[in-house]
């Protein structure tokens, strides 16, 4: 085994767990999971089949990542955010199966803060920053500060998680990534 799994984590099998990965306390791994290299998964994670985890990903205490989630390289979810993977959830009239999974994509780099909730059918875009206790309902652009209930743009931040501030060209530039980033069409791109 090359991945650390705390005695009291369940991993089922089949399932392909990356090198240096670290799974706490009471987490549960279902079969059919991928997870990439070195994440950390913290107590009490359930991550269910068939779901795809990127590489260095870090998953904080309480959270669940239904089947139709996929998380790309270097996404933090922070503590008790919640993923959903059903529209119109109704205990009368049981959707079960990945058939009724809307699915979500959260792109690299992504961070995802405390008690967010993300709504399924949405891609999350590269690096950008979910506030705590944020309402997802709709696609959320690269570089977005999202915040609120429903989450609407509050600003930019750059890959590093850094607000951008934009000069009158619409420049910017992280002291943190040392990225420079340009703001045009309501949306943010990296200058190389």
């Amino acid at each position: 085994m090359n991945y650390f799994k705390h005695e009291s984590a369940y991993v089922d099998e089949p399932n392909e767990i990356g090198e240096g990965t670290k799974i706490w306390h009471f987490t549960h791994v279902q079969k059919g999971a991928k997870i990439g290299k070195n994440c950390v998964l913290g107590q009490n994670v359930n991550v269910a089949n068939n779901v795809t985890i990127g590489h260095y990903c870090k998953i904080q205490n309480n959270v669940s990542i239904y089947e139709g989630v996929t998380l790309e390289d270097y996404v933090f979810c922070g503590p008790s955010m919640v993923f959903t993977n059903i529209t119109d959830p109704v205990c009368k009239y049981p959707q079960v199966g990945a058939d009724f999974y809307i699915k979500t994509l959260v792109k690299e780099g992504a961070s995802i803060g405390a008690n967010a909730t993300i709504v399924c059918g949405h891609t999350l875009g590269k690096h950008c920053l979910i506030g705590a206790g944020t309402v997802v309902t709709k696609n959320i652009p690269d570089y977005a500060l999202v915040i609120g209930n429903p989450g609407r743009i509050a600003g930019w931040v750059s890959e590093a998680g850094k607000r951008l501030v934009f000069d009158k060209d619409g420049m910017a530039y992280c002291e943190k990534s040392k990225k420079r980033y340009k703001f045009e069409n309501n949306s943010v791109r990296e200058v190389k």
